[in-house]
């Protein structure tokens, strides 16, 4: 079994969480640039096994695709071209980042520290991969 990653791809930043090795929990990993994001991915799968790669797609309260998806789409493409043994899939990110936003709040952030968008995206990234991996539990039992 290998772990999960999950990527929260935004036009400036990308949040990136990992599962276990047992794909039991979701961690937060890193932020990197857009401009990074392949390098990362590259280095992150020489060291770890990855199973599966989980790129939150931002979908309207209306469940059409929101206009976000003209750069997410390339990338998707670019990732899936680069690693076609690796299961490649995309997962509702509606919300994650208020919801991020909400844990900082909850667990005691300091306004000044929750200004810090990068701090968001890599929650975001882990709040979507542990709804992912919710997911496949109820799916599949």
């Amino acid at each position: 079994m290998g772990r999960i990653l999950a990527i929260d791809y935004g036009q400036k930043r990308v949040g990136i969480a990992s599962t276990d090795i047992l794909q039991i929990s979701a961690n937060g990993l890193e932020t990197v640039s857009v401009n990074q994001i392949m390098d990362f991915i590259d280095q992150y799968i020489q060291k770890e096994p990855v199973e599966e790669i989980v790129i939150g797609y931002p979908v309207k309260l209306n469940n059409k695709p929101s206009e976000a998806i003209r750069y997410i789409n390339p990338f998707i493409k670019n990732l899936t071209n680069k690693y076609p043994e690796k299961k490649v899939v995309t997962f509702d990110e509606r919300f994650t980042s208020k919801m991020a936003l909400q844990a900082m709040i909850d667990g005691g952030m300091k306004k000044n520290q929750r200004r810090d968008k990068s701090v968001v995206d890599k929650i975001s990234a882990t709040i979507m991969l542990q709804s992912y991996m919710e997911y496949k539990k109820h799916k599949f039992n």
